[in-house]
Parts: C-alpha cells; sequence; structure tokens
C-alpha cells in the first residue's frame, strides 16, 4: 500500500520535510515514488508547498495520508 507521508530533510535542529508518495513497508528516508511538495515548520509563517495535481492523482490511485499530511493538505485545501 502507498502511503504519502514526510520524509526529513535538513540539518540537525533544522527540520525540512518532503510530502512523498511511498510503500508503508519503506523506512522513513527511503527511496520514494514520487515527490508531492515540502514543508518547512522553522519559517514564519510556516511554508508549505504542495502540487495540487499530484497529490490528488495519488489519492484517487488510493494512497493513504499521514495525520500530519492529511492536516497539511486541510489546510490547502485539497481535503475538505
Amino acid at each position: 500500500m502507498v502511503k504519502i507521508r514526510l520524509t526529513r530533510i535538513g540539518a540537525k535542529k533544522q527540520p525540512r520535510y518532503r510530502i512523498v508518495a511511498i510503500d508503508e513497508r519503506k523506512a522513513r528516508d527511503a527511496e520514494y515514488l514520487e515527490q508531492i511538495g515540502y514543508y518547512d515548520p522553522t519559517k514564519e509563517p510556516k511554508v508549505c508547498n504542495i502540487d495540487k495535481d499530484i497529490a490528488e492523482k495519488w489519492l484517487k490511485n488510493g494512497a493513504q495520508p499521514t495525520e500530519t499530511v492529511k492536516r497539511l493538505f486541510k489546510n490547502e485545501g485539497i481535503i475538505k
């Protein structure tokens, strides 16, 4: 099953995340199927850039977002 989740990038104490579609059995930072966007919680205001077309494609194909990604999608208007 495919999950849409965050994978961490960035230096120590400077977290940045990619929003990716990945097989749920793989590790957090393993190779992913496709990058959907990115999220930077260290900026004020927080930066979230999501490609809506790619996100909707994966959701239609049955990918399940994690709780955090679901919240980000709601904030961006992808999920109602």
